[in-house]
């Protein structure tokens, strides 16, 4: 087996995303939350998601908004985050070794933890985040 290669290239980040939703949108855990918030939306989610990690980790900005909006009042814990970042790990071993891949991973946990954080203060201090 050849050795994997580090992300690279947008069709890099296609397959890093699109494998990694294709189980997110299968998981017994979460899948039924996007799967009811996203319904026939998937398509444009993930062109969303392929912007937004292009922006990341390849340096080329062509994702805006404001990432933590969209999940602000969604039914998550710290067992979803933490089966998120599993699956996440998991979806970047699979296909990809390197810097960029780690990076990857560890963005993905920062992000969980700041998502969660969020998350859980919107939950007690009930108001509209910024966007």
């Amino acid at each position: 087996m050849a050795d994997k290669k580090d992300i690279a290239t947008i069709e890099d980040v296609r397959i890093l995303v699109d494998d990694f939703y294709t189980d997110v949108r299968a998981d017994p855990l979460f899948g039924d939350i996007f799967n009811n918030i996203l319904e026939h939306r998937w398509p444009q989610h993930l062109e969303k998601m392929y912007r937004f990690w292009q922006t990341v980790l390849l340096e080329e900005h062509t994702y805006q908004g404001s990432p933590f909006l969209p999940h602000a009042k969604m039914p998550l814990d710290t067992t979803h985050f933490s089966a998120w970042v599993s699956l996440w790990h998991r979806i970047v071993d699979k296909h990809f070794a390197g810097e960029r891949a780690e990076e990857a991973k560890w963005r993905g946990n920062k992000m969980a933890v700041m998502f969660l954080s969020k998350i859980e203060y919107y939950r007690e201090h009930p108001a509209t985040p910024l966007l």
